[in-house]
């Protein structure tokens, strides 16, 4: 193809996600659909109900949600808003949300659950701790490429509940976010700063390059923020995430400084932790205090999604623990595709 349509699709195409392997009959359903020009009928399979984390629904609806993000390559933009793919994004969504809703205690006592975040074992938890006692080089990469799929559009979810808040909640969050975008400076927006990283780690930096040796544990970890920000009915959901994420991240960023250092890894990797280090723990304060206490000021009512929020992100990281630990416990990859040791 030659002309302004090719000019036009390579602009498109610029940055955008490889398309992966499919996993199941509905994310082979999608793909199939996205290489082709949209707007046709399109009969998508059952939506299984009993396997809301599975290989197959994780991966279908990240595909359906990379439209929103930067795209995939060689599909056409106009796919972002295609009613039939929209048709089956809801009932992926729907299956997803009540997933997560069925796997979490629920609740409204929002300072209660923040509390509990602040709340570590002696000594820390989880793979970052066991990365600085005693993990390996060749697990390190493993993690990073895990978090890969989250780090290249870090932050980026969390601006579509920009416009559904107000007043103090809307400003403090906006606050947060700039900082997580760089203070204006592309080479500091942390995104960037992980593409970096993975550069020192000696790993591929493109855009989600790592996405089908990603299993779906990694993947509903993002799906999850693209689910709660696309849809403002659950904007407390998405506070309660991102206050979440910027309360556990700085003990975790500590260990993984120290992990990173005692392997003797790149400068830019510890820099990427490092970095998180002291400005998420200013965030954890501005979210609680301004966030998340002014939304609950004008929306009182949004406790129990705020709730769910904090509760389906340990949720889902504790699944991507484990399955990461489980691996590693019997010496094997935690990866669909392994790196070389």
């Amino acid at each position: 193809m030659t002309g302004p349509a090719a000019a036009l699709r390579a602009v498109h195409d610029e940055g955008a996600a490889p398309l992966p392997q499919p996993r199941g009959p509905l994310s082979a359903a999608v793909l199939d659909a996205l290489r082709r020009p949209p707007g046709g009928t399109v009969r998508w399979p059952e939506v299984p109900r009993d396997d809301p984390f599975g290989e197959d629904v994780q991966l279908a609806l990240h595909l359906c949600y990379e439209p929103h993000y930067r795209g995939l390559r060689g599909v056409a933009p106009s796919w972002e808003w295609d009613p039939g793919l929209l048709l089956l994004r809801g009932r992926l969504e729907q299956v997803f949300l009540d997933g997560l809703r069925a796997h979490v205690p629920g609740g409204a006592d929002v300072a209660a659950e923040l509390d509990e975040l602040l709340v570590e074992p002696p000594g820390g938890a989880g793979l970052s701790r066991r990365l600085a006692e005693e993990g390996e080089w060749w697990q390190m990469r493993e993690y990073l490429v895990h978090r890969s799929v989250y780090h290249h559009k870090e932050a980026d979810p969390h601006v579509w509940v920009v416009p559904r808040l107000h007043g103090r909640a809307k400003a403090s969050l906006v606050a947060v976010e700039y900082d997580e975008f760089g203070g204006g400076r592309a080479d500091r927006v942390h995104a960037r700063l992980y593409v970096d990283l993975l550069a020192g780690a000696g790993l591929e930096t493109g855009y989600l390059h790592y996405l089908d040796a990603a299993p779906a544990p990694a993947i509903a970890v993002v799906n999850m923020m693209s689910l709660f920000g696309l849809h403002r009915g659950l904007r407390g959901a998405l506070v309660g995430h991102f206050a979440a994420a910027e309360t556990t991240t700085p003990p975790s960023a500590r260990r993984m400084v120290r992990a990173l250092e005692r392997m003797g890894a790149h400068p830019d990797c510890v820099f990427f932790y490092s970095e998180h280090i002291e400005a998420d723990a200013v965030h954890e304060q501005v979210m609680r205090r301004d966030v998340v206490g002014g939304l609950l000021e004008s929306d009182p009512h949004l406790a129990p999604d705020i709730v769910l929020g904090i509760q389906a992100t340990g949720l889902l990281e504790d699944r991507l623990s484990r399955h990461i630990g489980s691996a590693w416990d019997e010496d094997r990859s935690s990866l669909r595709t392994p790196l070389p040791r």
